[in-house]
């Protein structure tokens, strides 16, 4: 029997092949498609410039007609790749409020929730090299 999901797939320009991969993806690995962009403030103070949304980060929506509106991330449905926010909600028209959902690169990262050492080990890694290089050019540049 021919295998649904494989890792060692690279890439495809055919959308149907990185669809399949999407949809066909173990639950374990979804986690990291729910990337969000980090603000400029979190990229400079930790060095990257997204992260898997958690729930408990404060975000803005950046896109839609909740734009510029700040929430606390309340759930993540990894099965459809949506988030729901906390406060923002749209009324049916039998007057029951329902959660509206976003996708993860409509929303950018304001705050996070450090409670988890994991998380946090993610920023005590080595820094990528570019970054290094961005940093001794400054250093030079300062010194001169």
């Amino acid at each position: 029997m021919k295998q649904k999901f494989s890792l060692h797939w690279l890439s495809s320009t055919q959308p149907r092949k990185q669809r399949k991969y999407k949809a066909n993806a173990p639950y374990h690995l979804r986690h990291k498609f729910l990337n969000a962009q980090l603000s400029k403030s979190l990229r400079e103070k930790h060095g990257k410039r997204n992260l898997p949304l958690r729930k408990g980060d404060e975000v803005l929506v950046m896109r839609g007609s909740f734009k510029k509106k700040k929430a606390k991330v309340t759930s993540i449905d990894l099965k459809h790749s949506r988030i729901a926010l906390e406060g923002i909600q749209r009324a049916k028209k039998d007057g029951i409020k329902v959660n509206v959902y976003f996708h993860p690169s409509a929303l950018q990262i304001q705050s996070l929730n450090l409670d988890d050492k994991k998380r946090l080990a993610i920023f005590n890694r080595k820094k990528p090299k570019f970054k290094e290089k961005e940093n001794a050019l400054k250093e030079t540049k300062s010194s001169n």
